[in-house]
């Protein structure tokens, strides 16, 4: 690790108070929401972490809008990237920007999150010290214009907030306090944690099946939580693959849906790595 890289950003950058109070309410009502456990309320909680991370985030924010790894009708996009705010990462825009830049980086000067400037920067330390671009829509967009060309991104990248906002409303009239505590606060903050182990942990514990020139690794019990994204060392050895997982004990989530919706006809044109490229260097943790 690079504890020189910490310190500098420690000197040199400020505190977002913003993320950090938002970080602060949000840990607190997960916290409360422990005191108001129902098995509808974790069902809640539960299926609609699968539409934000599962759709949202791994469907869409990344292997569709980031990496193109498939096609997908204009209104599906639109629908999973709705879904992809649900997750309170930021709108597509800021997300897609932000992850082209780590691959372009990965683990080198310029990475926004590697585990070689610190676990806890890469874990969550990058968002909370320094300004926030979830909002910056000009400066994102120019690592990301594919994806800004289109007014709905646009606005749905400058008001990516609003759809957490009326989703918790809902939910707090149709269950109560514990339902919205539930299906908001537990599952925003488990998806996010969740996302930014595919920063920190799969940069730092797991095998190698590729010798990239990043430390990306592939760890099981990431992918199991994020749909299929901890197969990170498969995913960085072939970014555009809509396969993460690329052998059959690589439960991979994502691409089970992807090859329904393919066989449904609702996708085409799906990137998939060949099996006579899995081949490279393999190393324990």
């Amino acid at each position: 690790m690079n504890n020189n890289r910490v310190v500098e950003i420690s000197e040199h950058q400020r505190l977002n108070w913003a993320i950090i109070l938002s970080m602060v309410v949000l840990h607190a009502g997960a916290i409360a929401a422990l005191f108001a456990f129902s098995w509808r309320n974790l069902a809640a909680a539960v299926f609609l972490y699968w539409i934000a991370t599962g759709l949202g985030i791994s469907m869409g924010y990344h292997r569709l809008h980031t990496h193109r790894s498939y096609k997908a009708p204009l209104l599906l996009e639109y629908f999973f990237a709705f879904c992809g705010t649900l997750s309170l990462e930021g709108g597509p825009i800021s997300w897609v920007a932000t992850h082209r830049i780590h691959h372009q980086n990965s683990d080198q000067p310029g990475d926004p999150h590697s585990p070689r400037d610190g676990a806890w920067w890469s874990h969550m330390g990058w968002l909370i010290l320094g300004e926030s671009n979830h909002s910056n829509t000009k400066k994102m967009s120019k690592y990301a214009p594919d994806v800004a060309k289109h007014p709905f991104y646009v606005w749905l990248n400058n008001y990516h907030w609003v759809s957490n906002v009326v989703l918790a409303a809902a939910l707090l009239l149709i269950g109560g306090w514990p339902l919205m505590l539930w299906g908001s606060f537990v599952r925003i903050v488990f998806g996010l944690h969740a996302t930014w182990l595919v920063n920190s942990a799969t940069h730092m514990w797991g095998a190698r099946r590729f010798a990239t020139r990043d430390q990306s690794r592939n760890n099981w019990w990431v992918a199991l939580i994020t749909f299929g994204e901890g197969w990170h060392n498969n995913h960085h050895a072939h970014p555009t693959s809509a396969r993460h997982g690329l052998t059959w004990y690589e439960f991979d989530p994502s691409w089970i849906l992807i090859k329904v919706l393919r066989a449904v006809g609702l996708i085409s044109s799906v990137h998939v790595a060949k099996v006579e490229t899995r081949v490279a260097e393999r190393s324990a943790a």
